[in-house]
């Protein structure tokens, strides 16, 4: 009888076992579709894309990445068009500049809780923030430098060593490369171009400590003696010894050594080295009244759409992207110098190279867009005003005026 009770005992025992473990391998071996909507489909950068999707799947087999390209021209569209209608994918690439406006409507989860802890581990944190909760992981950044022509330069009697630190250092490089002939320009000034053209202001306006909304978010301060100062400043440049015109060409100038002092991203030097380009250049950080100082800084952010049913599946894929690996994987593929991750940027990768290490500093020296649900309409009104004073000699402080005026109206009623 005795044999018989543990013979049942460790039938039973064995069973119990079995349905556990069955359940438990069903449990892991579950289904998971993410749908991921990202806009990097420049040929040299999609490769690293597709690599970390297929990583994660091989060490996540049940997960099934479902990536899909969007395009700048149209994307924020579709974006909106998606949240309206209820069929946003489990996880969507950002501009730092949009965040605020899905957040502030309850369309972005909320992952403060997940992500606090990481939170001294990366950079740019400031607009995936809205009303002290956490909606978006910081991705890859980006900041714009001083790109400065060292043949022009020497022509204009400076020595190979010079890098301007403050505002009269830049003016007189830029003026004195400028009467170095009637086809060569000092600076590059831009032209009306959207979305282009507040942020080659906006370097000037961060280094002289200025701003557009107050550091509590409570007041419109965009009409300041600083703005003054650097709208003046910049318009001086624009003025006197400056190309105007888009981006692109001004680039394409001062590659052909037609214009000596240009701001440009890293996807400038991307461009140098793709198309070998014989140049020789330097790059430097922005200058501000009296010593180097702040830039224009913004980036793509990763996000979970509130109506994921994956949401901690998704905030795992956003991790595993944003990991150290793969932000290294994402810099080497497109020769940037963006990483979010604090320990990339110590990578030997930035180090070796003067230029990429010229945009890790100045990304520390750097200050972002306020987190507004309304920046796309703050951005309209700051263009018109520098618009109207930069080419139409509209008075700069009275348009500064009325353009904190909107910008109020915009934000606080």
């Amino acid at each position: 009888m005795m044999k018989q009770t543990k013979f049942l005992i460790s039938v039973v025992i064995t069973a119990a076992a079995v349905i556990m473990s069955c359940s438990g391998e069903a449990e892991q071996k579950a289904e998971v579709t993410l749908e991921w909507w990202q806009f990097w489909t420049d040929p040299a950068i999609k490769p690293a894309i597709e690599t970390m999707v297929a990583d994660y799947e091989a060490a996540n087999p049940n997960v099934k990445i479902n990536l899909s390209d969007l395009t700048w021209a149209n994307g924020h569209e579709k974006i909106v068009v998606a949240f309206s209608s209820g069929t946003a994918p489990d996880i969507i690439e950002l501009g730092s500049d949009w965040v605020a406006e899905f957040s502030s409507a309850d369309q972005l989860a909320d992952i403060t809780k997940d992500v606090l802890s990481d939170t001294a581990l990366y950079n740019g944190w400031s607009p995936g923030i809205y009303n002290d909760r956490i909606y978006a992981f910081p991705w890859i950044l980006g900041t714009r430098v001083l790109f400065v022509n060292r043949e022009l330069m020497k022509r204009a009697g400076f020595g190979e060593s010079f890098l301007p630190i403050n505002w009269p250092q830049l003016k007189e490089l830029c003026y004195k490369i400028d009467s170095l002939s009637d086809d060569i320009y000092g600076f590059g000034s831009n032209a009306a171009e959207k979305h282009r053209l507040y942020k080659k202001f906006l370097p000037f306006l961060w280094a002289s400590d200025g701003r557009i909304i107050s550091k509590n978010g409570k007041y419109a301060v965009f009409a300041s003696e600083k703005s003054y100062n650097a709208l003046k400043f910049y318009k001086e440049l624009s003025d006197s010894c400056s190309m105007v015109d888009t981006q692109r060409r001004l680039e394409d100038a001062f590659l052909t050594s037609k214009v000596g002092v240009i701001i440009s991203g890293d996807w400038l030097l991307k461009r140098i080295k793709n198309e070998n380009i014989q140049l020789n250049f330097t790059t430097t950080l922005i200058p501000g009244p009296e010593y180097p100082g702040k830039s224009f800084a913004g980036g793509e952010y990763l996000a979970v759409s509130t109506t994921s049913p994956n949401k901690a599946e998704a905030l795992r894929f956003i991790r595993h992207v944003t990991g150290r690996e793969n932000q290294l994987l994402f810099c080497k593929a497109n020769y940037s110098a963006s990483p979010s991750d604090k320990q990339a940027a110590e990578d030997e990768f930035f180090k070796g190279d003067v230029n990429l290490q010229t945009f890790i500093k100045q990304l520390n020296m750097s200050r972002m867009t306020p987190a507004t649900p309304r920046w796309v309409y703050v951005e309209d009104v700051i263009e018109s005003a520098l618009e109207e004073v930069l080419f139409n000699d509209a008075p700069v402080a009275e348009s500064l005026y009325e353009a904190n005026k909107k910008i109020k109206e915009l934000i606080f009623q």
